[in-house]
């Protein structure tokens, strides 16, 4: 639970070192927004692009990099054959923000009545589709509201660039709907909602703790 902005980017490109130029540009937009870092260009093939290791780096990049489609009643996740991406942090409390472009496969192995079969992904091209929570950016020990506002609107303000450069299509869901409106005041009394929100939620479950405990 908590404010979050879903984004997806894609792109007709096809040409590997096209694909390799567009993250590029995404970075060095990252670079001149104030993010509190922004890290190198990673990529990785095939079984690289697996994300058991629990100690990997990459390994929250490697799980957003996945898609989930649906076949019949199944949920399937699909793994990336190539990525490449970049992670950015907007500042203390904010998610990381992974942002890049990932190949995808044509078809993958299920299971079904007890037989394997391959089914068709419905990916195609290059394309890339995650999200950011901001809200405990909130957090008065982070920075409070300011703090917030600064990491939200970096977030949008690198999407807003991408899409007004044309480097790719990008679709964005904001759960602070800052994306539609532009008010940096509707956004702070927003979060303060969300806040108000989350503490009821916690207070809730704090209550059905204690009384679990009387019982």
């Amino acid at each position: 639970m908590g404010l979050t902005i879903h984004y997806k980017l894609s792109t007709d490109r096809t040409q590997i070192e096209e694909v390799r130029s567009l993250v590029k540009s995404f970075r060095e937009l990252a670079l001149t927004l104030p993010f509190q870092e922004v890290g190198d260009i990673v990529e990785f093939k095939d079984g690289d692009c697996q994300y058991e290791d629990r100690d990997d780096p990459q390994r929250w990049l490697k799980i957003q990099a996945g898609k989930h489609i649906q076949q019949g009643e199944q949920h399937l996740h699909v793994l990336p054959t190539h990525v490449i991406a970049f992670t950015a942090i907007s500042g203390e409390g904010s998610e990381p923000t992974n942002l890049g472009l990932a190949l995808y496969p044509e078809t993958v192995q299920i299971e079904r009545h007890g037989r394997k079969q391959m089914v068709r992904t419905n990916l195609h091209g290059w394309s890339w589709g995650s999200f950011t929570k901001t809200q405990y950016a909130s957090n008065p020990e982070c920075g409070g509201v300011a703090n917030f506002v600064r990491c939200h609107l970096a977030i949008v303000h690198l999407l807003d660039a991408i899409k007004q450069r044309q480097l790719a299509k990008v679709e964005v869901s904001d759960e602070g709907d800052y994306w539609d409106h532009r008010d940096a005041r509707k956004l702070a009394e927003t979060i303060g909602e969300w806040n108000e929100m989350i503490a009821a939620v916690a207070g809730q479950f704090k209550d059905a703790g204690k009384w679990a405990i009387e019982a």
